[in-house]
């Protein structure tokens, strides 16, 4: 098989690995692809969004399956344009990504279907949302509706980090378009958990659940990032608390989706806080995470090429889904700075000193024969072990031997599960 994925990250990179494990894959495409990647693809010098020009050169190069990796594409239709050409394509229909795209309609859909998720009001007039933030406790949660690359929510324990926060968002427009909207929701406290499944309409299929660390600094401190590491599986989290999710949250939410005429086939991501009233719904991905992906697919058995073979063809409950006993730890290496401004261009060494781990490239570039930092988070070394300090412990001996100018990294990934 001929195989094209759309993205640029490490998400992708750790897609584009696993893709090119399959003995069913002859040769690997990536638009637009790193550093990283470009050691086992042939990079496209193709933007994500330039959606005629993806389909011509799947049409040209006899692309046989097409996967699509980042948010933004797939809210724009990429897929839709994909399957109009008749080129199989694995990811949702720009209606079904909605439940990403639009925090507002993920949670009037879930409100609709009485699915577990934190009360919530929604605003379009900035007056309107300051009123009501000043009638609600602290803390809260203020969202921009729109995608803003991970980076759109701001947990708020003050009230005047709550009505910064309003106000950077719909009257400053940190987030651009995106901020337009807001959802304003109460905050759920407990531990966060991610499932990601594979999904075909009503046929869910759960991956190993994951956790991610979306705060910058070490205790949960400083702004939000796209993710600053993670870890799969949570030893600490009964499996009975993982069945409850995928029972009244993953499975429901599927099929309320089929029922609005939006069936999904891709990817699904939830993203959850154990309350102590059950799991809740923070919020849904249409895609695989980032860097979820990074720690979910190294303790994968199965083809990943069956797997989305099989969803396209509607055979998805046909097939064995198997995991790997083992465990695996993701620290993310980023640019100082990151997530606010920060420098790129910078030379990275040490890259062939991580030994057995694995280093997924989210933000690199060659140049002059060098690998460089290209972005804010710039890659994700991940250790394998037999349980979570086994993998811990290689991953953080790799990221300590990889360096950059100014690189900053979490100190504390997968602490709580050795409690």
């Amino acid at each position: 098989m001929r195989i094209l994925v759309v993205g640029r990250g490490g998400r992708e990179h750790a897609i584009v690995w696993s893709l090119s494990k399959s003995d069913k894959v002859k040769k690997i495409f990536c638009a637009p692809g790193n550093a990283g990647i470009a050691q086992l693809a042939e990079l496209v010098d193709l933007d994500e969004f330039a959606f005629d020009q993806l389909v011509q050169f799947a049409l040209d190069n006899a692309i046989d399956l097409v996967v699509i990796g980042p948010d933004d594409p797939l809210a724009a239709g990429i897929v839709d344009a994909f399957e109009a050409a008749k080129i199989p394509v694995y990811g949702p229909r720009k209606n079904a990504a909605e439940i990403e795209g639009s925090k507002i309609f993920m949670k009037n859909l879930l409100k609709k279907y009485d699915i577990p998720t934190a009360k919530y009001e929604t605003f379009t007039d900035y007056e309107s949302a300051l009123a009501y933030l000043r009638s609600q406790p602290v803390p809260i949660v203020v969202k921009a509706d729109g995608l803003a690359a991970g980076k759109g929510v701001t947990v708020c324990f003050t009230r005047e980090e709550a009505e910064q926060a309003l106000a950077d968002t719909m009257v400053g427009k940190a987030f651009g378009a995106a901020g337009e909207k807001v959802v304003i929701e109460e905050f759920l406290e407990g531990q966060e958990m991610s499932i990601l499944a594979f999904v075909d309409g009503e046929t869910v299929r759960p991956m190993s659940p994951a956790q991610d660390h979306k705060p910058v600094f070490d205790g949960d401190k400083g702004p939000n990032t796209g993710g600053m590491g993670t870890y799969s599986p949570l030893p600490h989290i009964p499996q009975s608390i993982v069945n409850d999710a995928i029972e009244n949250i993953v499975r429901p939410t599927a099929r309320a989706m089929v029922a609005e005429g939006r069936p999904f086939r891709g990817v699904l991501f939830a993203g959850l806080m154990i309350t102590k009233d059950g799991p809740k719904t923070i919020e849904f991905n249409a895609r695989f995470g980032d860097p979820e992906t990074q720690v979910v697919l190294p303790r994968l058995k199965t083809d990943l090429v069956d797997i989305f073979l099989a969803s396209i063809n509607g055979r998805l409950g046909e097939i064995d889904i198997s995991w790997s006993d083992e465990a695996a730890v993701c620290v993310i290496l980023a640019s100082g700075g990151y997530p606010g401004s920060y420098p790129k261009g910078l030379p990275i060494s040490g890259l062939e000193a991580a030994g057995d781990a694995l280093v997924f490239h989210a933000g690199t570039a060659e140049k002059d024969g060098r690998i460089v930092t290209n972005g804010g988070r710039v890659l994700g070394v991940v250790g394998l072990g037999a349980d979570i300090a086994a993998a811990r412990a290689k991953a953080y001996d790799a990221a300590d031997k990889i360096t950059f100018e100014g690189k900053q990294n979490r100190t504390d990934i997968a602490a709580k599960a050795l409690v």
